[in-house]
């Protein structure tokens, strides 16, 4: 009888010991208690600073991991492996996984610092009430262009590329939306359109483009830029930063007929485990001095209007960064478009690759 006692504590000590090690490896792996935090995050996409902050005035730890795209977070998100309390997706995505139930809906009474979001910013149609998301960062889709290289042109409207002294010299951000959306923009038709006679019009207008295209890449376009390898760019106004503060030489314009304002947002998945610890990241870093702190190391406009009297001048000021609601009336955020909508985007925007070749 003693030695079947002697078993049975055994084996209970060895579960008790098991028990923990799985509890630290869960931790270690992302799993989210009510000390640790697991945020994922686009890369290089916040001041580790921030985060060390954040842990000091909270005691949670935060565990940081990083994606390059919404659809790899998406699919990570669906598989469940990883509890992740805080994801950043942008609003198209947003509104896809809010479709898919992906999403738990927001708390607003633990993010008194939500009143710091400019209202512009706020109640957008991909999630009205912002019930599930708030606004990170934002910016536009816009032409990067050196002035040096080209000292007559300011690119003012979207026609300025079909220009015959720029042969061989556009680079184009390897993007079915951005393109197309460009050639819908460029005809006075919205960047939403799904209107199947206004879309081949786009093709063939952005077809007419070819001779002017030297590739159509991805953040290649970043370095090709910077260092004076091509004149001219479509991209995304954070990458636009990015680049003219290596080369002094380059200049960013959002076209007059319009283009795309994006945003990049906080949510909590479904998978969160620690609910609240997430509430208070996501209100941390709407704080105005955090903030702040956040927006001049990541270089990308933010929507957090009292974030503003903390930054330096010469950044708020920045009308290519923080463009007049005029402007920025005229934009559109990008619709989720449905699978069939987005396939036909995908398939016209492939016909015009394989155009060019």
């Amino acid at each position: 009888m003693k030695n079947l006692i002697q078993a049975f504590l055994a084996v209970l000590v060895v579960s008790i010991v098991c028990l923990i090690a799985i509890n630290r490896l869960n931790a270690s792996a992302g799993y989210s208690g009510t000390n640790t935090l697991t945020v994922y995050n686009w890369g290089d996409y916040i001041d580790e600073e921030v985060i060390d902050q954040f842990e000091e005035e909270t005691g949670i730890t935060v565990i940081y991991e990083t994606f390059d795209s919404n659809e790899a977070m998406m699919t990570k998100i669906q598989q469940g492996g990883t509890t992740y309390d805080v994801a950043v997706p942008s609003e198209y995505m947003v509104q896809k996984m809010m479709e898919e139930d992906l999403l738990i809906e927001l708390d607003h009474s633990k993010l008194p610092n939500l009143k710091n979001i400019d209202e512009r910013f706020m109640d957008l149609a991909f999630d009205p009430g912002n019930k599930f998301s708030v606004p990170y960062f934002w910016g536009t889709v816009g032409i990067v262009f050196n002035t040096k290289m080209l000292p007559d042109m300011n690119f003012k409207s979207w026609d300025d590329l079909w220009d015959p002294e720029l042969k061989n010299d556009i680079l184009l951000v390897d993007g079915a939306r951005e393109v197309i959306g460009m050639g819908l923009n460029s005809l006075g038709y919205s960047l939403n359109d799904t209107n199947k006679v206004h879309l081949q019009e786009a093709q063939d207008k952005l077809n007419t483009l070819t001779p002017n295209i030297k590739a159509i890449v991805g953040d290649e376009n970043k370095l090709l830029m910077a260092n004076g390898e091509a004149p001219v760019a479509l991209v995304w106004s954070g990458d636009a930063s990015e680049i003219m503060f290596e080369n002094e030489d380059l200049d960013y314009s959002v076209p007059e007929e319009g283009s795309n304002l994006w945003f990049d947002n906080m949510v909590i998945p479904k998978t969160a485990k620690n609910i609240d610890g997430a509430h208070q990241f996501i209100n941390f870093m709407l704080d105005a001095e955090v903030a702040a702190q956040n927006t001049e190391y990541v270089s990308y406009s933010t929507p957090n209007k009292e974030a503003l009297k903390y930054m330096p001048e010469e950044m708020v000021n920045d009308e290519r960064f923080y463009p007049s609601p005029e402007l920025t009336d005229k934009l559109e955020v990008y619709d989720n478009l449905g699978k069939k909508n987005l396939a036909y985007y995908n398939e016209l925007f492939l016909e015009f690759k394989m155009y060019r070749k």
